[in-house]
C-alpha cells in the first residue's frame, strides 16, 4: 500500500462507507434528515390522534357528565320557579327578594364570572365535538362518493359485461393557448 493510499485511508477511514461518515461530520445526511423529521411528525400525529379519541367512559366520568348537564336546567326551572313563587306567595317571594337585595355587588361579579366561565366553556367543548363530528362525516361523505364512482364504473352494459372506460382508441389532444407565442409553437410540434 503506498504512502497516498494510506494517507486516504487514515483521512477518510478506507472506503466509501469511511468516506460518507467524514462528509457527514461536516454535512448533515438529507435522506436521514428526511427520515428523523417523518418519524418525529408521525410521532406527534400518533400523540394528537390519541388525545382526541374518544376513550370508553368510567362511571366517574359518566357521573361527572350527568353532573354537568344539571346547571342549564336547574337555572332555568329555578327561574321560572321564582314567577310561580311570585304568584302564589307574593309576600314570602318579597322577604326573599330583599334577602337576594343584601348580597354585596362582588359577590354578584363572581357569581357572573362563574357562570360565564362555566357555560364558556360548556359553549367551547360542544363546538370542539360539533367540528370533529363534521370531519368524520367530510371523511365518510369522500369515502362514500369513491366507493359510488367505483361502482358506476364497473356497471354492466346492456349485454352484460362490466364496461370500463374505453382507452384504447385515439384520445384528443388538447393544445392549451397561452400568451407566449414560442410556447404555443413548440406545444404544436410536440403534438404532430
Amino acid at each position: 500500500m503506498g504512502l497516498i493510499e494510506r494517507v486516504v485511508s487514515l483521512v477518510f477511514g478506507g472506503g466509501a462507507v469511511g468516506l460518507r461518515d467524514t462528509v457527514e461530520v461536516f454535512r448533515e445526511n438529507a435522506e436521514r434528515s428526511a427520515q428523523r423529521d417523518h418519524a418525529a411528525q408521525a410521532a406527534a400525529l400518533e400523540q394528537f390522534a390519541a388525545e382526541f379519541e374518544h376513550p370508553r367512559k368510567s362511571f366517574f366520568d359518566q357521573f361527572i357528565d350527568a353532573l354537568n348537564r344539571v346547571p342549564r336546567p336547574a337555572m332555568a326551572l329555578g327561574t321560572l320557579g321564582l314567577f310561580v313563587a311570585a304568584m302564589v306567595d307574593p309576600i314570602w317571594f318579597a322577604s326573599r327578594m330583599e334577602g337576594i337585595a343584601l348580597v354585596p355587588e362582588p359577590l354578584w361579579w363572581l357569581l357572573g364570572a362563574i357562570v360565564s366561565f362555566y357555560f364558556g366553556a360548556r359553549h367551547q367543548l360542544k363546538g370542539q365535538e360539533f367540528q370533529r363530528s363534521l370531519v368524520h362525516s367530510a371523511a365518510a361523505a369522500r369515502s362514500l362518493a369513491a366507493r359510488r364512482e367505483t361502482a358506476e364504473d364497473s356497471l354492466p352494459d346492456t349485454n352484460g359485461r362490466a364496461t370500463s372506460p374505453d382507452t384504447s382508441g385515439p384520445q384528443p389532444i388538447i393544445v392549451e393557448r397561452s400568451d407566449n407565442a414560442a410556447l404555443d409553437d413548440w406545444r404544436k410540434s410536440q403534438v404532430g
